[in-house]
């Protein structure tokens, strides 16, 4: 469907949160390889919330749906910054997981977060151990 709709130069582009999950304004996390599989041109947009006024944040371990939009509703603003940045498109050699990766250090960089190579799956599961020790080997590798 994502073909079919970028293939039609009258239809408006589509707005796509390829992280598939929101996280707390310090990092981006790992995107979704779907939308960058299907070529066309990304317009990548860099969001981050300022929390001065009003935390958009939900952490949903620690509040129920219900506080939270009590919480935005009765905070004083929902203030953000939004950078457009230029266009990209993925280069010939590029598989859809570079591709996405590029895009996202960008954008990271652009909103002066950090990269996380996971998902969002790791806010609500265990962590698998294999995953743990690749890590601790990496960190035992820094030194």
């Amino acid at each position: 469907r994502i073909r079919e709709h970028i293939a039609d130069k009258a239809k408006l582009p589509i707005l796509i949160f390829p992280e598939g999950t929101c996280v707390n304004n310090t990092s981006v996390m790992m995107f979704k390889k779907g939308s960058f599989e299907v070529g066309g041109t990304i317009h990548p947009v860099a969001i981050k919330y300022d929390p001065r006024f009003g935390d958009a944040f939900w952490n949903s371990t620690k509040f129920s749906m219900l506080m939270y939009v009590f919480n935005v509703m009765t905070s004083w603003a929902l203030v953000c910054d939004v950078w457009y940045l230029p266009p990209m498109v993925k280069e010939e050699e590029e598989d859809a997981v570079h591709f996405a990766n590029r895009v996202k250090a960008v954008i990271a960089a652009r909103g002066g977060m950090s990269v996380l190579p996971w998902d969002g799956g790791l806010k609500r599961k265990k962590v698998n151990e294999s995953f743990k020790e690749e890590q601790q080997k990496k960190y035992c590798q820094i030194a």
